[in-house]
């Protein structure tokens, strides 16, 4: 089923993609295999204390995505805007249906719904397409 809307939560460990129309979801949680991501710098060791960027773990969550037409990407931190650079990268077909990157905790999925809704009602109606 083609999706018209896609919402994904993600962080360095898990990711939650919602896809849906009117009335119809499909919800896909995915996890990281690496492990623990958390890093902690010590002074006068080498590197810049973060991890590297898991591209197993991003393919898996735009394969998640499928072929919705207009995506969301949210996050709690910089995993989000890590995985946009990551579609524009490596999967550009899909990052050209991104319409944007926004900040939010860590929300249940009926919550995640319900914001991805709100965002999507402004967009379309920013579109002319209400």
């Amino acid at each position: 089923m083609s999706y018209q809307h896609a919402v994904v939560w993600v962080d360095h460990q898990h990711a939650t993609v919602i896809d849906f129309t009117v009335d119809d979801k499909h919800v896909v949680t995915i996890a990281s295999e690496t492990g623990q991501r958390k890093l902690h710098r010590r002074s006068g060791i080498p590197g810049s204390g973060k991890a590297a960027t898991d591209h197993v773990f991003y393919d898996e969550v735009a394969e998640a995505l499928g072929n919705a037409r207009e995506i969301l990407i949210v996050g709690p931190g910089s995993a989000k805007s890590e995985f946009h650079r990551d579609l524009q990268a490596r999967h550009a077909p899909i990052a050209t249906c991104v319409v944007g990157v926004e900040s939010v905790d860590h929300p249940s999925d009926g919550e995640l719904l319900a914001y991805a809704k709100k965002y999507f009602k402004r967009i379309d109606a920013l579109r002319g397409n209400v």
